[in-house]
């Protein structure tokens, strides 16, 4: 499956940044995707760079897009089955700028800590 899922990653990224000439869908990245055993679903996980009016922008062209997209993964691919696409947004990298920000943020109260206390 992990094979399957990587396979459909770069296809529908290349497809997204080649063939779409949405302008929606212009700061899209796919980051993964992941197909049922039985390869009748695959949810695509894809990050907007953007606001969320972007956001919501990029992921309704991208469900417009779906036809387009199950074909070429259909043409790209040799499965027995194309799996109907769903497309979600991917917090996992919101999620990390935002622990690496507060990381970052802690680190800077420690340092002025460290001088007070060095200074005392």
């Amino acid at each position: 499956m992990r094979r399957v899922n990587e396979v459909m990653r770069q296809v529908l990224g290349d497809a997204i940044t080649s063939d779409l000439n949405d302008p929606r869908v212009n700061m899209v990245t796919v980051n993964s995707v992941e197909t049922s055993p039985d390869l009748h679903h695959a949810k695509v996980f894809v990050t907007v760079f953007g606001d969320e009016d972007a956001r919501d922008d990029a992921l309704r062209a991208l469900r417009r897009a779906h036809g387009y997209l199950q074909g070429k993964v259909a043409q790209e691919t040799s499965m027995k089955h194309t799996p109907t696409l769903t497309f979600e947004y991917d917090e996992s990298v919101e999620k990390g700028l935002r622990i690496a920000a507060l990381l970052d943020a802690d680190a800077d109260d420690d340092d002025g800590r460290e001088i007070r206390e060095s200074s005392d």
